[in-house]
């Protein structure tokens, strides 16, 4: 009895508390702050396989299990409950089994309790191998401990978080790292176990196959409420909502004789005693037992990836108006970690400076102690970037003091959680040589560039800072981890290496020289000399602004890496140099709002890739040369400084009989030595034409300083100078003449498919090209003679480029906005911005909110600018009038277009794609709801319909190196036919990338969907279902629910489905996919032909003909859009036109169309391929049917009901081929194993 320290003394008044403790919760459900990472540090992927076990799956798939090591068994005995197994690993630390016990159905409301070994303690930080005696079948028992003031807080907490597990809330309010998922309501739950149940249901008659209207081919209907489907699940909460008043009933069963609003610690009598408290609540109130043991069998049941927390947040742009409720716990928070006071309280904050830098100190000599290493770096970014957004939102609400009150709200710095905030304003004119505000607003993302080309490079010793950049409210912050020691001194005592005025003076030491050096090369970053003000002669290896700080700790910092990598001379127009002809010929230098322009680390090693060629190419050459004329010594080489790389390379491309075996030469050559003269006159003239620095082998770099103002060079670095300058206008060049052309042609030959303003970033970014060139892209698609292939491309371009230019004007517009006006401001801007409705007009707050804030100027608040009301005299015809103009005046594009309607109607965009662009672009959260964007009548937003503003959050990602060296194994080895090699590999990645990631990242993602595939060409179909399962949740969970990558998934999981036998669950699958794609960008774009195919071939199979042919008819018409008429995707249309038109007994139709699907295998193919007889064998099998029918048809009228009419042959399609053409539809070809 006295072990159960009672627990009234402990937790006061909170019994009476839990009984509200189940609403939802508007914010982040802290373990009493301090104790936070204590208690979720460890255990993601943990959860995910105990929840795995629970659920009735096979625990081994998730389980991580480290390549020496294997797992085994533990027997677990918990109070109450009968002995039970757990698999466990060695490296697994103590608290992660804490973790597993808090999860499963029949632990989970116990927290404060050890784990005992023969009557022995488990520390729960030690790591189970290191402990004597823990073996397979050793039995660990629970023992319930004493509980402290934080242990009963943090039980309760966790009790009001079982309570509401169900509660999709979290998630709709982005915190917690919760997010959407829907899969289950598609799939009546999981697919796994009850695959066996469902099979029934692919009796034909069951199946119900209506589309809903609004997804069939040609609706133009665009509904907003079916993005988020009601699960029914989310309704058992509302029944374990124990209101205060539902205990008054009860008032004898109460620990304490308290109320809820007075505080009695008295024992209530007869008095209840409990070490749980949902044992005590069960005790008192059997509708509690009987409704908490249901909620924790549904919440248990629920697939583990629909409930372990992603490792950064992801926000939903709509969500359901949802009732609020009490919530003890979150008003707790208010006045604790909420508004900050917690975070100052000595030694409850967490120092991130120190736990980024010590993880990245951690040994990583064999894969163990890198997978520990990477795995702890990981895990301290995803909370670093959690503490600095939620610091960063605190910072602009007006809820942290500024470390320099009495300076403008501008210039104002904030320490907060051990993070410095500081605001992307031009403070003192920093930047003002640089382009003012503009400058200072992109700095911290070009910073935080550098930070992550840093710390991928990853060097031993050098240090950079933990950095995250938050756009919240119309405001930059960034927020950085704090170099011990900075505060104490001033700027220039700290700086030991760099310059701290744009290169007035600079400093160099030998140490950062020697660290830096190592970055050189995989940076491309040349070492150089300029002059400080004094003309000494500094070396540096990277730009002047590059700052080298030695903190008290004796740690080397870099920072300020905003010129990491090397101006973008397109827009940076410099007197006196003119770019090369490609460049010109477009229009460029252009003019720029600042002179930050730098090119991408994407870009900067597609050049070199390409430069590596050039040299091969010429040292071939060259080599071809001295072999034709021995006799003369002589070497006539082209030269490639003076004229544009491209057109020399064009040169070196025109088929020159033996360049492949003189390439051969060549790279032995260069592997050389050089120690032949020969050779080495050879390797001299291709490395001059190329511009390597070096003259002995191929090696380019460039200078981040070349054309930044106020560095200077010495004089004897001047041909140096000349080469980088020119090296610089290639890559200028290189960019507009190769990567935007290389890019244009992808999307002609679909091997790149944006689908929105996302995707679309990824794909310009992968090939190097920055954002602000999205105007010369649509420009050069406008000019290219295949523009009508390329139409979606371009409507998702201009889509963009609008929406871009928008947030752009929203930014400043916010800015100015005080908090009540919040949602009136954005719902005034969105109707200008979307609304048909002409006079929009702004809701001003309550005229004594406006008195009351103009006669006290508070000067901590919201650093804002401008008039507080000016927001309000915006309108529909000057908001497009600003769009046009930003389009023109950043993007150098022209939108011709005075109002939304006219933007919709000459690009064929859509409202709602509109809407969900500049909502996500900009962090808006409104109200799921129809939107009747086009009555002229009345606005189509009201206040009451902005329900959030959210952050849009950059950070660091730190990679898995050994997984991902792992997965490209096995890609390459499935490329190359070896698919179960590769099959091995990939799952050896997957554990790995768990080790590391825990269980929820768009990498797993990634290797789950190949592993699926692959399941499935092997024959593994029920495995394929499970991983693609996982795969779709996960993409819903880290990428969003109508992601592009989730509606890819979906259409997968749907074809695993069908070869499952559940035709019902694969068509609601392609239909939710239809209509994503629908919201997300429409129905013109050649993914919607592959996804109509799908649809089509599922309706036919289940003998739905009509249905079937309006999708595969709309296929049809897109794939001869995007592919061309003579494609062979579109004879494949064609064909399985055919097959419906077929089954309908429409021969004459089915002929049609099998005749031009023929005409093009046999004009692709030729005659003899198999495809072309294939499709001659079932013509004339059409035609024999056709001809059958006439004659029935000429017999039933000849001799009316006397006909002796023969039975046509019709055969529904079989299952087998209909998957067989889903197989070849989706690209999946079966090969025999090797």
């Amino acid at each position: 009895m006295n072990d159960y320290v009672s627990f009234q003394q402990c937790i006061g008044c909170y019994i009476v508390i839990v009984s509200s403790a189940t609403g939802n919760s508007a914010d982040t459900a802290m373990v009493n702050g301090d104790g936070a990472h204590e208690h979720t540090e460890e255990a993601e992927s943990k959860q995910d396989r105990n929840g795995e076990a629970d659920g009735g799956e096979e625990s081994n798939e998730q389980e991580v299990i480290v390549i020496q090591d294997t797992g085994f068994t533990v027997k677990i005995q918990a109070p109450g409950t009968e002995l039970f197994d757990l698999q466990v690993s060695p490296q697994e630390m103590v608290q992660e089994i804490h973790q597993v016990l808090m999860d499963r159905e029949d632990t989970c409301h116990r927290t404060c309790f050890s784990l005992q070994l023969d009557g022995n303690v488990l520390d729960n930080f030690a790591e189970l191998k290191s402990i004597e005696g823990v073996q397979e079948g050793s039995l660990l028992k629970v023992v319930e401990e004493p509980y402290t003031v934080r242990e009963a807080r943090i039980h309760v907490r966790h009790i009001r978080d079982l309570l509401k597990s169900l509660d999709p809330s979290d998630a709709y309010n982005g915190v917690d790292c919760n997010s959407l998922s829907f899969l289950s309501i598609f799939t009546d739950g999981d697919l796994g176990d009850s695959g066996e149940r469902k099979k029934k249901g692919s009796e034909l008659e069951q199946i119900d196959c209506t589309p809903p209207e609004h997804i069939l081919p040609g609706s133009k209907e665009r509904p907003l409420v079916p993005l988020q489907p009601q699960n029914k699940d989310w309704k058992v909460r509302s029944s374990l909502r124990l209101e205060p008043s539902t205990w008054k009933q009860e008032d004898r069963h109460r620990l304490h004789t308290s109320t809820t609003y007075t505080f009695n610690p008295k024992p209530a009598n007869p008095s209840f005693l409990s070490h749980s408290l949902v044992e005590l609540l069960s005790q008192i109130s059997p509708a509690f037992k009987k409704n908490f043991t249901a909620l924790q069998k549904k919440r248990v049941q629920r697939h583990p990836f629909e409930r372990i927390a992603t490792p950064f947040q992801v926000y939903s742009w709509t969500a359901p108006q949802v009732d609020h409720a009490m919530d003890c716990v979150r008003a707790e928070d208010a006045y604790t970690s909420r508004l900050g006071y917690e975070e100052h309280i000595p030694g409850q904050t967490r120092d991130w400076n120190e736990e980024l830098q010590t993880t990245r100190e951690l040994s990583r000599k064999n894969l163990p102690e890198r997978l520990l290493r990477e795995r702890a770096i990981f895990k301290v970014h995803s909370d670093f970037a959690a503490a600095a957004t939620r610091g960063a939102m605190a910072v602009i609400d007006g809820n942290v003091m500024a470390i320099n009150p009495g300076e403008e709200t501008r210039m104002q710095m904030f320490i907060w959680n051990n993070i410095f905030f500081s605001l992307g304003f031009d403070v003192r004119d920093h930047y003002r040589e640089l382009g003012g505000d503009a400058a200072a607003h992109t700095a911290p993302t070009n910073d935080l560039n550098g930070v992550r080309a840093y710390g991928a490079v990853d060097v031993e010793g050098l240090y950079t800072l933990g950095t995250v950049v938050v756009d919240y409210r119309g405001y930059r912050v960034t927020a950085q981890s704090i170099i011990p020691g900075i505060l104490e001194r001033e700027q220039e005592q700290s700086v030991i290496y760099g310059s701290i005025d744009f290169g007035k003076t600079v400093v160099s030491h030998s140490k950062y020289l020697e660290l830096l050096d190592k970055t050189s090369r995989p940076l491309k970053v040349q070492r150089h000399s300029v002059l400080n003000d004094k003309n000494d002669i500094v070396e540096l290896c990277s730009s002047v602004e590059c700052k080298g700080i030695i903190g008290n700790d004796g740690r080397h910092y870099i920072l300020d890496l905003l010129r990491t990598f090397p101006p973008d001379l397109n827009f940076l127009p410099v007197d006196g140099e003119e770019l090369p002809p490609e460049s010109q010929r477009q229009g460029f230098p252009r003019q720029h709002r600042h002179r930050l322009a730098c090119l991408r680390q994407e870009l900067i090693e597609a050049f070199v890739e390409h430069r590596y060629l050039l040299f091969m190419k010429m040292a071939a050459l060259q080599l071809m040369q001295q072999k034709a004329n021995k006799d003369s010594n002589k070497t006539d080489t082209p030269s490639i400084t003076e004229t544009s790389e491209t057109s020399t390379e064009c040169k070196l491309e025109e088929s020159i009989p033996g360049l492949a075996q003189a390439k051969e030469l060549a790279e032995t050559l260069v592997a050389e030595d050089g120690s032949d003269p020969k050779s080495r006159e050879v390797v001299l003239n291709a490395c001059k034409a190329v511009g390597s620095i070096s003259n002995t082998s191929f090696d380019i770099r460039f200078n981040p300083d070349i054309f930044s103002p106020g560095v200077r060079f010495p004089d004897d670095s001047t041909d140096d100078v000349q080469k980088q300058k020119q090296l610089l206008k290639d890559a200028a060049a290189f960019l507009v003449s190769c990567q935007i052309p290389s890019l244009v042609k992808d999307c002609l030959d679909h091997s790149a498919l944006p689908m929105d303003g996302v995707t679309l970033t990824e794909a310009l970014h992968q090939r190097g090209i920055n954002i602000r060139y999205l105007g010369t892209v649509l420009e050069f698609v406008d000019k290219t003679p295949a523009k009508a292939q390329l139409q979606h491309f371009y409507r998702i371009g201009i889509s963009d480029l609008i929406t871009r230019c928008a947030k752009h004007i929203f930014k400043t517009y916010l800015q100015g906005v005080e908090l009540s006006a919040l949602s009136a401001a954005v719902s005034h801007f969105l109707n200008c911005f979307l609304s048909s409705f002409p006079d929009a007009v702004a809701h001003l707050p309550p005229d004594e909110l406006v008195s009351r804030r103009k006669s006290r100027k508070r000067r901590n608040r919201v650093p804002g600018s401008g008039d507080n009301t000016a927001w309000a005299s915006l309108t529909p015809s000057e908001l497009w009038k600003n769009i046009a103009s930003e389009a023109q005046s950043y993007y150098h594009f022209t939108v011709q277009c005075e109002s939304v309607d006219q933007v919709v109607e000459k690009y064929g965009l859509q409202k709602i794609t509109l809407l969900r662009e500049i909502s996500i672009k900009t962090g808006i959260q409104i109200l799921i709801k129809e939107y009747n964007f086009d009555s002229r009548h009345k606005p189509a937003f009201t206040e009451e319909d902005i329900l959030n503003i959210f952050p849009v959050v950059k950070h660091v990602n730190p990679k898995a190196s050994d997984a991902f060296h792992f997965f490209q194994s096995g890609q390459a080895k499935v490329q190359q036919g070896f698919l179960k090699e590769g099959c091995e590999l990939i799952n050896e990645a997957l554990n790995l990338f768990n080790n590391v990631y825990g269980a929820m990242h768009v990498e797993i993602c990634a290797c789950l969907r190949l592993l699926a595939r692959l399941n499935y060409i092997m024959g593994d179909h029920p495995e394929a279902l499970s991983n693609q399962q996982k795969a779709v949740l996960m993409s819903e969970r880290v990428l969003g629910i109508e992601h592009p990558n989730t509606i890819q998934e979906y259409m997968h999981l749907a074809l695993y489905c069908f070869a499952n036998g559940q035709l019902s669950t694969a068509l609601k699958l392609l239909y939710r996919a239809r209509y994503l794609m629908l919201l997300v960008c429409g129905e013109d774009h050649p993914e919607m032909a592959l996804l109509d195919s799908n649809i089509g071939l599922v309706l036919h199979g289940v003998m739905e003909y009509d249905l079937s042919l309006r999708f595969l008819e709309n296929a049809l018409t897109i794939n001869t859009k995007y592919h061309g008429p003579r494609s062979l995707k579109v004879a494949l249309s064609h064909h399985l036109v055919a097959r419906a038109y077929e089954s309908k007994a429409e021969f004459r139709s089915a002929l049609q169309h099998e005749k031009e699907g023929y005409t093009i295998y046999k004009n692709q193919m030729g005659e003899a391929h198999e495809k072309t007889k294939e499709s001659s064998e079932y013509l004339k099998y059409l035609t024999q049917q056709a001809v059958a029918l006439q004659r029935t048809m000429n017999e039933i009228y000849k001799n009316g009901s006397n006909a002796s009419i023969m039975p046509l042959k019709f055969t529904a399609p079989s299952m087998a081929s209909v998957l067989e053409q889903l197989n070849i539809i989706n690209g999946i070809i079966f090969i025999p194993l090797r």
